[in-house]
């Protein structure tokens, strides 16, 4: 009996492999939507998919971090937090117990350049689901006490992560790579900032950078197209932009030339934390799949060189990466890891002698046709649910991508070769010019880390701001 339970499950661990392979050599296609603009200006995207009586929103407002005012850094991401904290009919209690009722999700948050909101609910709840999402977008009124509140929840929570260098070393990152560009900004604020955000300033922010002209909403699900793009229009078609959002000026970041290293300093701390990178790419690259597939192999998997060297094989680490964030402009490029102060040089020196070799050796060719497999097998679970589709969509909008972005991609990975593999390294993972931020006890390894820059910054993680 056991021998056959044995057979059995390996007979279907067997079946599950092969159809994983075969899956991932077909061809995945985007399934077909229609996009509308309503009379307003508001951009709608329907995609029907009747598997699951299920229908999920993806809202996108091109009013993310990048539109903060000159310090009011997290007034964007303050604003779309207190968007469901009441509203000219439902307080706050209201809201959460109305979308309660019906087993609904409904939020919002902000990033460096949009705002996103997302919200689900059941077929049966369409019309309930779709007024609370009308009028947490249309009609926020953002009372006192919510803002107050939020503000210092958000400020004592800054100063908390200080005491967990991993939660904060990427602002500091930021910062000190992106210099006077929007990007070295901190989406959620500091404490300096915070503290300086009112009322006011969120009721402007909201009326000045929300509205239908600026936002796009998707909707996929168990639905039909002409039924949802009436009754979008019945609840938002009133929808009227208040304010004409200023123009901001988004120039690609300059990357750094040279070397250069911020050591924050942290007495108590048993680690070191550390970043090494410059500035990246944006989102629409031309080569951003085939910097995808070099990056799986570099750093972007378990079995990179990177976590190979650094954990498995040294145990310096309980993990290392690198990876790339892709914004409207170019972001940044990373290697990232931890470890015991003592080691520090060490781990530093490693991460580097892999660049090096990354840039003198290439990959190889099985490295390459292992990394293109591994994307393909990952790729599908990224955009099978309802909720991912419609996140899909307003991404591809926002940056003017279409369906090849899904249809083709199976097909860009193939046709990477080993030579562009060697271009796309050269082109796109920094070798000689980094910027390295480190978080650790500067007394223990100032002066071994000076070797990495000709000057070195040092600053206290105890002061406000980053």
């Amino acid at each position: 009996m056991k021998k056959m339970l044995v057979r059995n499950l390996l007979l279907i661990v067997l079946l599950l492999t092969f159809a994983s392979a075969v899956f991932a050599q077909q061809a995945l296609r985007l399934p077909p939507y229609k996009k509308v603009k309503l009379s307003n200006g508001l951009t709608v995207m329907l995609m029907e998919q009747h598997e699951v009586p299920l229908i999920s929103f993806s809202v996108l407002v091109r009013a993310g971090a990048v539109n903060d005012p000159p310090g009011k850094d997290g007034l964007s991401s303050v604003t779309a937090d207190l968007l469901r904290k009441g509203t000219r009919t439902r307080t706050a209690d209201q809201l959460s117990s109305e979308l309660d009722f019906i087993g609904g999700t409904l939020d919002f948050g902000a990033g460096h350049d949009v705002v996103i909101g997302s919200a689900e609910v059941m077929k049966k709840d369409l019309k309930a689901g779709l007024d609370l999402l009308g009028d947490v977008l249309q009609n926020p009124v953002f009372p006192q006490a919510e803002v107050t509140r939020l503000l210092s929840q958000r400020i004592d929570a800054v100063r908390q992560q200080k005491d967990q260098a991993q939660l904060v070393i990427g602002s500091y990152f930021d910062a000190f790579l992106f210099g006077a560009h929007p990007y070295a900004r901190p989406v959620t604020g500091d404490e300096r900032t915070l503290a300086a955000i009112t009322r006011a300033d969120v009721v402007k922010f909201y009326e000045s950078n929300y509205g239908p002209q600026v936002t796009s909403l998707a909707v996929v699900g168990d639905f039909n197209a002409a039924e949802m793009e009436r009754l979008l229009a019945d609840r938002f078609g009133a929808w009227k932009q208040r304010g004409v959002p200023a123009a901001v000026k988004l120039d690609n970041p300059v990357p750094v030339t040279g070397r250069r290293l911020l050591l924050v300093d942290k007495p108590d701390s048993t680690q070191t934390f550390f970043l090494i990178g410059n500035v990246g790419v944006s989102r629409t690259n031309p080569d951003r799949v085939g910097i995808g597939v070099v990056n799986t192999i570099f750093g972007g998997r378990f079995t990179s060189m990177l976590n190979d060297a650094l954990r498995v094989s040294s145990g310096l680490t309980y993990g290392a990466r690198s990876g790339f964030e892709e914004n409207k402009a170019p972001g940044k490029f990373v290697i990232s890891t931890y470890t015991q102060n003592k080691t520090t040089v060490q781990a530093i020196d490693l991460a580097l002698s892999l660049l090096n070799k990354l840039h003198e050796q290439g990959v190889t060719q099985q490295q390459l046709d292992s990394a293109k497999a591994y994307l393909k097998g990952q790729f599908a679970p990224q955009i099978e649910t309802s909720d991912q589709l419609a996140g899909l969509l307003v991404e591809l909008d926002f940056f003017g991508l279409d369906e090849r972005e899904i249809n083709d991609y199976f097909a860009r990975i193939d046709a990477l070769t080993l030579a562009d593999a060697r271009r796309i390294i050269h082109d796109y993972f920094p070798k000689e010019n980094l910027v390295f931020v480190l978080i650790g006890r500067a007394d223990e390894i100032r002066d071994e880390v000076r070797k990495y820059a000709p000057q070195i910054e040092v600053k206290e993680i105890s002061r406000a701001g980053f």
